[in-house]
């Protein structure tokens, strides 16, 4: 028989996303070492699913903060108000989150 799940949790078991985010939004650590604990998290998920048992693994499962954001800019869905945001995770998180240095709301 085989199995899968459609998801996995993000976080991490110790909440290693938040405060990888937490500390990036603070400026204490770099934009590569929030791709490296994402990559870190991503990698151990699939690892307990692969030895949990399960024949397929859950995979492009995993955002950065929201699922749905993600896919609003796959399609390039950008309101006005953000296009002039030109780094990609300046833009990202200014989508998600707004942006004070930029005077702009989510």
């Amino acid at each position: 028989m085989k199995s899968h799940i459609p998801g996995f949790p993000r976080i991490g078991a110790g909440r290693e996303l938040k405060k990888a985010l937490e500390s990036f939004w603070k400026g204490e650590i770099s934009e590569r070492k929030l791709h490296e604990t994402a990559s870190e998290i991503k990698a151990e998920n699939w690892r307990i699913q692969k030895e949990s048992g399960l024949t397929h693994v859950a995979v492009n499962d995993f955002s950065l903060y929201d699922h749905v954001l993600d896919t609003a800019l796959m399609f390039g869905f950008i309101p006005e108000r953000f296009k002039r945001i030109t780094d990609p995770l300046d833009l990202y998180f200014a989508m998600a989150r707004g942006s004070a240095t930029k005077d702009i709301r989510p």
